[in-house]
């Protein structure tokens, strides 16, 4: 995926193999998210390591670096556009934190695992496993951070406007159809760009998060199943955010 945010386009969209779209429980200060965690993925010799390089050239940590610096601010400037548009101020997340060991960073008193991504509501900030991320940004490429930053930023939205279902599902597929309007829109913008064949490897990607088909749809800490992510996603993609039931 090529970002245009002032620092010109760089890189291709890559499958989303792994993209890990959970949340870990935190309460107050509005949305309660709930607990979820997806392992890093393991490295084949097919897979490339720090040592290789894809066939975007996603390997290096000042490249993810760049990227999640690029995917937060078009997600900023997307956001900040939509409240305008509605007559809204937009306050942007507070911070964008990585860490590296368990319980370095907290949520409401409740230690942030390792191998996670989430979206704190009590402190108003995105975190996430930076070893984790790295590896699989290495195996997976750079849709990873795009996609995981688009997902959790749609939970703080989703908090801003005062957004809390009864049930995960209902929560977690509605930031998937809003990370897809956000990428969808940014797209149409130009703020972002793709190559041949990558809405293919998009819905690769999805498939590979579902949840286990046999899991009920109204357990704490389902996300939907892999037809439901897809979906969910592609609606936001292609309609923007009129899809995404937002009131």
């Amino acid at each position: 995926m090529g970002a245009r945010s002032g620092r010109g386009a760089r890189g291709t969209v890559a499958a989303l193999l792994a993209a890990a779209l959970v949340s870990l429980a935190c309460a107050g200060g509005g949305l309660a998210e709930p607990e979820g965690e997806r392992q890093a993925p393991q490295q084949s010799q097919a897979s490339p390591g720090p040592g290789t390089t894809r066939a975007d050239s996603t390997t290096s940590v000042a490249e993810f670096e760049q990227d999640v610096a690029d995917a937060r601010a078009i997600a900023e400037r997307y956001w900040a556009a939509q409240f305008k548009a509605s007559g809204e101020r937009f306050q942007p997340v507070r911070r964008i934190t990585p860490y590296q060991r368990e319980g370095e960073v907290s949520c409401g008193g409740e230690p942030l695992p390792r191998n996670n991504a989430v979206y704190c509501s009590r402190g108003d900030f995105i975190a996430y496993d930076v070893r984790w991320s790295v590896a699989a940004f290495r195996q997976v490429g750079d849709a990873f951070v795009f996609y995981l930053l688009g997902h959790e930023y749609a939970h703080a939205i989703q908090v801003r406007l005062g957004i809390n279902y009864s049930f995960t599902i209902q929560q977690e597929l509605q930031a998937d159809c809003m990370a897809g309007a956000y990428l969808g829109d940014s797209v149409r913008s130009g703020a972002l760009t793709l190559a041949d064949g990558d809405l293919d490897e998009f819905r690769e990607g999805l498939a590979a998060v579902g949840d286990d088909p046999d899991q009920p749809w109204f357990a704490e800490g389902s996300h939907g199943t892999a037809e439901q992510r897809t979906e969910s996603f592609f609606r936001g993609y292609e309609r923007s955010l009129e899809a995404c039931d937002l009131g």
